[in-house]
């Protein structure tokens, strides 16, 4: 049987007696009655865009990410661009609202907050989740109250049909979707006519083009982890409650005093190699910021929940080790893409001697999301270093404050885009 609590526990972040206790019960709980078993990698990542937006954002992507261009899946509201790295790494799945009035349960996560608002069909929505046995793995999360879409809903939300799909969380705002697909077949998501559009193609084969010449084809690896937002009080039950939906184990928690925030990451059981089944990891602000007047601290974590709701905040990519011109490969990776006319939030930082090299890039305009790049030197052990995510989560914070002032400006002066 699988065992989920045999890995010890890293960080420094203290939880509370609750939390230590339900992590333990929850987790014997899902190895019992075989859950972990049955809940196996990620199968493909759910991200939907505004009208118009979809073709540039594969576009970015292609130049950005390993991913390719596979086939769009045409229904009556949207279209669904798959991208794929190979068999063995999650598909992206690109979802375009065809209808600028369009609104949906997705687009209402959205428009309660003052930047989410300003994009308001933005969203990274979640993840699939292969199974080997869809109906007991469904069967048993009801019985722990998981609340589903039913088949109806689905249709509805034009989301494919051969799966099973939890409604939003109420700490994430993503959903956790589940499907029975044996290791050998392809994945075929049930989901409307397919098509190759010529526009999506032109754009995806001119960044590929760019991205070759560049070399940069043979330095990006497959996303190593994914990095969700939740508000100061949620931290506890978001990682429990992903865990319940998942078959992740907790690999610990970090504070990051100076920045008022403390990074918790969960792993997959079944898969060491994040590129199969990245890492998961939540990001809360360890005071609520009605408090931040008496701490006197910085509460950027919390302040980019407030502007954008809970959400996914970027995709990390891993970077292969080495070097390229004398130079590390992250720098080099950057250096080229910047000169594409991509911004970045600050220089990489990090160092050999330290480990491992990060940076965040710009959030995109097309998904809200910002790419991480991480190189990982030798025989780094650990995940990342705590004054790297202290520089990352500042330099963060500082765009959001200024797209939090430019959606305020626009919305007090509502003719200055029209």
């Amino acid at each position: 049987m699988v065992n989920s609590l045999i890995h010890p526990k890293q960080g420094d972040k203290a939880n509370s007696a609750w939390f230590e206790e339900f992590l333990v019960r929850l987790l014997e709980n899902r190895d019992r009655t075989g859950l972990s078993e049955m809940i196996r990698e990620i199968d493909a990542l759910m991200i939907t865009v505004e009208p118009g937006c979809s073709a540039a954002y594969v576009s970015e992507l292609a130049l950005m990410t390993p991913y390719h261009y596979l086939v769009t899946l045409e229904s009556e509201s949207h279209w669904t661009h798959i991208l794929r790295i190979d068999m063995e790494s999650p598909d992206l799945l690109v979802r375009e609202v065809r209808d600028p009035g369009r609104g949906d349960i997705f687009r209402s996560l959205n428009e309660v907050y003052p930047i989410g608002a300003h994009k308001p069909n933005s969203r990274y929505m979640g993840e699939i989740f292969r199974v080997s046995n869809l109906h007991e793995v469904v069967e048993q999360q009801k019985g722990r109250e998981i609340r589903f879409f039913n088949q109806d809903q689905i249709r509805k939300l034009e989301l494919p049909g051969n799966m099973a799909i939890v409604k939003p969380s109420p700490y994430t705002h993503n959903v956790v979707a589940y499907w029975e697909r044996p290791p050998e077949d392809m994945r075929v998501y049930a989901l409307g006519n397919s098509v190759i559009l010529d526009e999506v193609n032109r754009g995806y084969h001119a960044a590929k083009a760019i991205q070759e010449d560049l070399g940069l084809d043979k330095l990006i690896r497959p996303i190593d982890h994914l990095a969700t937002r939740v508000y100061s009080q949620n931290r506890e039950v978001a990682i429990l409650e992903y865990l319940t939906l998942s078959s992740y184990y907790y690999w610990g928690s970090y504070d990051i005093a100076n920045q008022n925030s403390s990074t918790n990451v969960t792993k997959s059981i079944h898969y060491a190699d994040e590129r199969i089944s990245p890492a998961k990891v939540f990001t809360a602000a360890n005071q609520p910021y009605f408090v931040n007047h008496l701490v006197g601290l910085p509460s950027p974590t919390e302040n980019f929940v407030r502007n954008y709701g809970p959400r996914l905040h970027h995709l990390a990519l891993a970077v292969a080790d080495g070097e390229t011109g004398n130079q590390a490969n992250i720098d080099y990776v950057v250096d080229a893409i910047r000169a594409r006319g991509k911004d970045f939030l600050l220089d990489v930082i990090g160092s050999r001697e330290e480990g491992l090299k990060q940076i965040f890039s710009s959030a995109s305009e097309h998904s809200s999301l910002i790419i991480e790049y991480v190189q990982r030197f030798g025989d780094f052990d650990g995940f990342f270093t705590k004054q790297n995510v202290a520089e990352l989560t500042h330099a963060a914070g500082v765009e959001e404050n200024l797209r939090l002032l430019q959606a305020e400006s626009e919305a007090a002066n509502p003719l200055v885009n029209a």
